[in-house]
């Protein structure tokens, strides 16, 4: 079944309609059209997979993909367009640049914690890119799923755009078929499945993996704002979203206060009972329910603790007096608890950072923004936001991905077009100045050498190119000056007394 799927595909793709920008836009509107004319129904499954309300579904799952449409309709033209480079002498005449053309079929398998946007973000820089694309929801996000199911088909092209639901068996049986790139977004374990898979084929990937994102807070900071927006950054989607501070370092003298802040934050945000409030989510399910729950097990809870496991509820939790080598150290929590670990200074802090994987970001929050970029400068993160969290993940013309253990590849913007695209290197020359070819031409000498080495360490802009033969014009121009001074000067007089009896 997914052979004739992805064949299918295929078939469609090498029709060649996939080539025209005029087609790829028509489909980008239709996407922009599905979600605004589904916009309750989707928001309806968001509830059901994640407990998320109206609001909340619209504002980090509906609002952001529609931006990122907006943003590929108006610039593809732009995007797709030829990109001259720069030339050597041997080239100067020539044509040289860089064509983007498409992959071909694509596979995205989306992540169940942001299960429309995380799935069709990718999707949309794809067909901007003009490829064929296998779109594989994650089955987790059951009720999420099943309406991208329906409703992608009834919009975007059937062919070209085909969505398959599943577990893990489906999912198997799409990584066997041959793809001309795949982009993933999940857990590492996974990725080095998929990237096992791809290598088979050859085939390239883009890896969004997670990691263990570190937060340090340094003591020369105005503790509140940190408090309050590491507060944010954690508990948003019950702590499931691949780039939420996974713990933070800072020096003793700071942590209760810290503490304290945090604790008035989490009142102000969900109330005496985050249980009640409608703006906290829940775990996905049981199973990642008694896994988050299981990271708790002989650690000291500062703050919040409390569960129910009939509704996969788990309080905004805070853990204190947390060693480096606690389970909840050894993997991406992805879940409501927030470890804080004491360090003695800003070095210690790096120290503790490197030796962990590289996350896919790391925060730092601090007055001074020196302390802030030696941080930059000392660690190793796929993205990076100071004096806040998550925030760099709203700018689109920053590319968005992991490094090492947290994936590899990017996308946003631009950098999904990209991903999606072959960059083609382009020459075309011309049948005359055949003479100037002589140089790479047999018999070889050294005076041909002496050239070829100078003639391909000189590359030329238009901007040089200027440069240089402006000298030479200026040249021409004294030569000519000078023979014919006598008569240009008559000239010149001549036009004088023209202009003077017309005004």
């Amino acid at each position: 079944m997914m052979k004739q799927i992805v064949d299918r595909a295929r078939k469609a793709f090498n029709t060649g309609k996939t080539r025209s920008l005029d087609f790829r836009l028509q489909q980008l509107q239709a996407v922009k059209r599905m979600i605004n004319e589904n916009e309750a129904e989707i928001k309806k499954a968001l509830i059901a997979d994640l407990h998320k309300n109206e609001l909340s579904a619209y504002s980090y799952e509906i609002l952001g993909l529609l931006g990122e449409i907006e943003l590929t309709i108006d610039n593809l033209h732009n995007w797709a367009a030829p990109r001259h480079v720069q030339k050597t002498l041997m080239t100067i005449s020539d044509e040289a640049y860089i064509n983007y053309e498409p992959l071909g079929v694509v596979l995205v398998i989306g992540a169940w914690n942001y299960p429309f946007v995380v799935c069709l973000q990718p999707v949309v820089g794809a067909i901007a890119a003009g490829n064929a694309v296998v779109i594989k929801p994650s089955e987790v996000s059951e009720h999420t799923a099943k309406v991208l199911e329906k409703i992608i088909p009834q919009y975007l092209d059937k062919d070209l755009y085909p969505v398959v639901n599943g577990g893990v068996p489906e999912t198997t049986e799409l990584l066997e078929q041959r793809f001309d790139h795949i982009f993933y977004t999940g857990n590492t374990a996974v990725g080095k499945i998929i990237m096992t898979a791809a290598a088979k084929n050859l085939t390239p990937v883009t890896l969004e993996l997670g990691g263990k994102s570190p937060c340090y807070i340094d003591k020369d900071c105005v503790i509140d704002i940190a408090a309050r927006r590491v507060t944010w950054g954690k508990f948003v989607n019950c702590g499931q979203t691949c780039i939420a501070p996974d713990y933070v370092l800072c020096e003793k003298s700071i942590q209760g206060k810290l503490l304290e802040k945090i604790k008035d934050t989490i009142k102000e945000y969900y109330g005496e009972n985050p249980k009640e409030s409608p703006d906290y989510e829940r775990i996905v399910n049981k199973r990642h329910f008694k896994r988050v729950l299981a990271l708790l097990e002989g650690e000291k809870v500062a703050i919040g603790g409390q569960h129910e496991e009939d509704t996969c509820f788990i309080a905004p939790t805070v853990l204190t007096d947390v060693k480096g080598d606690a389970k909840v150290m050894q993997e991406e929590i992805f879940g409501p608890l927030l470890p804080i670990i004491t360090v003695q200074n800003v070095d210690d802090a790096i120290q503790f950072i490197n030796q962990k994987e590289k996350p896919l970001a790391l925060y730092a929050f601090a007055n001074d923004k020196k302390i802030i970029k030696k941080i930059i400068s000392q660690t190793s993160s796929g993205g990076v936001t100071g004096n806040d969290v998550i925030m760099h993940f709203t700018v689109t013309e920053l590319p968005f991905g992991g490094v090492g253990h947290s994936g590899m590849g990017a996308y946003h913007g631009k950098h999904t077009f990209e991903t999606f695209s072959h960059k083609r290197a382009c020459l075309i020359k011309s049948l005359g100045m055949e003479g100037a070819n002589k140089i790479r031409y047999p018999p070889y000498t050294q005076k041909k050498l002496d050239w070829a080495k100078f003639i391909l360490a000189t590359k030329f802009s238009k901007k040089k190119l200027g440069l240089i033969l402006l000298p030479l014009v200026a040249v021409i121009v004294a030569v000519i000056l000078k023979k014919y001074q006598g008569e240009l000067a008559s000239t010149g007089i001549q036009l004088v007394l023209a202009f003077r009896r017309l005004f």
